[in-house]
């Protein structure tokens, strides 16, 4: 059977398609995103919320002429197979495949590379100004959320939108607050009003002549204007904006095309800077999604007859011993206070919050000021845990330096999903956190090898009294290390797995599972080298260092982060300092480049950091051993 989808290679196909037809084309898509995230796992509810309004957007607009920004990404899947991936969304988020964000490399309806929040204003705002300079015609539409509005770039992206006065239409996709009967009747009503041309067309004219009346005009213009904001603010949210010097509109259901297709397209011909206010609903279409967003906000692959996840977590994840020690450690200190920004489930906070909600702080979608807001609280004498995922830590770094560090405050860092994410792709992936915390001064940075030692360090950092960060991958917790002999954690001291004197490999965190098999393959080959849990990145344990790099012949660091100013080049600066000069070094690591989207196994052999690979090579490219 035909399905109208089939025929959809690109927006102009969709501009085809009779109005009366577009409702069915939304729940073609919903299914088909529903079947492929099944599958492959993604972002499902902010995607399923926002299907109408890709379509209404792509109807009225014309990409590329017109350019559309999603902010995030999360809800980009429909404006992906409206634009010519209807055919490739199957391959969504698997290596080689179509990224879950939008990728500007991969088409030309992608504008910029997004996967955090609250750019897109910014970036609109900018696109905006640029066509101006080039005299180019054109709309430039951003499409951003509720939760994104809060963040402080987008604010201050406003701020200069509502200053610069330039074609922009802001699209804020609330999928949080739902219309009132009778609110939601007379703001439809009032929208109609104010975005029909005609009206538009008189309101300008009078403003023109109103001013031009001797003595009185520009204080009647004012009067006039005062008197349609009052009546704007008692039927509608949105006199914060036109305060910023943005039109505002809305809200509108985002769910009825109709009435999507005919606000954008009154708007569209007004100039200035814009704002239209539409209200969604995460998961609609699919009732799992929508009785728990926030469970199928990314989820894992799941059966979508029933929404329970295909396969159970048979083993803790890092994020749950975080989640069970954190909780255990504040029963006894009523100190501990705990903050993550809107990421309370992927952070491992929600049973924190439910025991302790007094001493839990969800700052929403605000990185800065988490962590200079946890800087005061450690400044008046309590003991925060701030738990940011490494790649949206980076928000952060100023504030790190400035609010934490300099002011030598006892703030814990817990950097969950540090390393690959897997199919995130590079916006995620959180590979830098070791290479821009390492140089930070007053800052001790740490990796556990797997859940017992998280544990440890957690007990470690609520002890020491300083600004501690502790970084951990995503992923199980458990290893055959586990099981091991376990000593105290002791500042900057290694932990020596294996002693051998041919080589030595020193590996950071997750690494550390993957060098002790290296080893074992290593001593198959006759090759016997010393293994050691680094622990600590900062600061460094100079005297195992020193002591092994003494009788063995080679030295290779391993970490699950980027080589250039990671732990390898810690140990190489060491190694210079201490005038060490008769052992050579091997760095791996990941690349100096971004890394793709991929399953975490197939990006680790793509990357050469199997065990195997890891074995041969060391065997050929330093003890030259076919």
């Amino acid at each position: 059977m035909q399905t109208l989808l089939q025929n959809i290679y690109s927006p102009r196909d969709l501009k085809k398609l009779k109005r009366n037809k577009l409702a069915c084309l939304a729940v073609e898509i919903r299914e088909r995103i529903i079947d492929v995230v099944s599958r492959s796992g993604g972002h499902l509810a902010s995607s399923l919320g926002s299907v109408e309004l890709a379509i209404a957007l792509h109807y009225i607009f014309d990409m590329p002429k017109d350019v559309i920004l999603w902010d995030v990404g999360h809800q980009s899947y429909a404006h992906k197979i409206l634009t010519g991936r209807a055919n490739s969304f199957s391959t969504l988020r698997q290596l080689g495949g179509i990224s879950g964000f939008p990728l500007k490399e991969e088409s030309p309806y992608d504008i910029f590379t997004s996967g955090h929040s609250s750019t897109s204003i910014s970036s609109a705002l900018g696109i905006a100004c640029a066509k101006e300079l080039k005299h180019e015609k054109g709309k430039v539409i951003a499409v951003i959320g509720d939760a994104s509005l809060a963040n402080g770039m987008a604010l201050e992206a406003l701020n200069h939108a509502g200053h610069l006065k330039k074609n922009l239409v802001i699209i804020l996709n609330d999928n949080e607050l739902s219309i009132s009967k009778s609110v939601g009747a007379f703001s439809r009503y009032f929208n109609k009003i104010m975005t029909n041309p005609i009206y538009n067309k008189v309101r300008k004219e009078t403003q023109v002549l109103v001013k031009r009346i001797p003595f009185f005009g520009f204080k009647a213009y004012r009067a006039a204007r005062r008197l349609e904001e009052s009546v704007k603010g008692l039927l509608i949210p949105g006199v914060i904006f036109e305060e910023l010097g943005l039109r505002y509109f809305g809200p509108i259901d985002g769910h009825n095309i109709g009435e999507l297709i005919g606000t954008l397209r009154n708007i569209s011909s007004l100039k200035g800077p814009l704002i239209l206010h539409v209200v969604t609903k995460k998961g609609k279409g699919y009732k799992f999604a929508e009785e728990k967003p926030s469970l199928f906000h990314s989820p894992p692959p799941f059966d979508k007859n029933t929404g329970i996840p295909l396969a159970e977590k048979n083993e803790k994840a890092f994020t749950d011993v975080f989640s069970e020690k954190i909780t255990e450690l504040a029963r006894h200190d009523k100190k501990i206070v705990a903050i993550t920004a809107a990421m309370t489930d992927g952070t491992g906070l929600a049973r924190f919050s439910s025991e302790f909600p007094n001493r839990f702080y969800d700052t929403g979608i605000a990185e800065e000021h988490a962590v200079t807001f946890s800087a005061a609280l450690a400044r008046e004498g309590f003991k925060p845990f701030v738990c940011i995922y490494s790649t949206f830590l980076q928000r952060g770094y100023d504030q790190i330096i400035h609010d934490v560090a300099l002011q030598n405050l006892p703030v814990v860092f817990c950097i969950d999903r540090a390393g690959l994410v897997g199919e995130d792709g590079p916006t995620h992936h959180g590979v830098f956190d070791i290479a821009y915390l390492r140089h930070v001064p007053n800052l001790i940075l740490m990796a556990p090898r797997d859940g017992l030692e998280l544990r440890a360090m957690l007990d470690f950092a609520v002890q020491s009294g300083k600004a501690v960060a502790i970084r951990y991958p995503r992923g199980k917790s458990a290893s055959h290390l586990s099981g091991s002999s376990f000593r105290p954690i002791e500042l900057g001291k290694s932990e020596v797995l294996r002693e051998g004197n041919d080589a030595a490999i020193f590996a950071v965190g997750s690494m550390v599972s993957v060098a002790v098999k290296t080893a074992d393959l290593l001593s198959n080959s006759g090759i016997e080298a010393s293994v050691v849990n680094a622990r600590f990145i900062k600061p460094l344990d100079k005297e195992t260092l020193g002591r092994i790099a003494s009788r063995v012949k080679k030295i290779i660091t391993l970490e699950e982060g980027v080589t250039a100013g990671g732990y390898g080049s810690a140990v190489l600066e060491s190694l210079e300092r201490e005038n060490i000069k008769n052992v050579k070094v091997e760095v791996l690591g990941l690349p100096d480049k971004f890394i793709e989207h991929g399953r975490r196994d197939r990006l680790f052999k793509k990357y050469h950091l199997t065990p195997g690979q890891i074995c041969e090579t060391i065997k050929n490219e330093l003890f030259n051993k076919q």
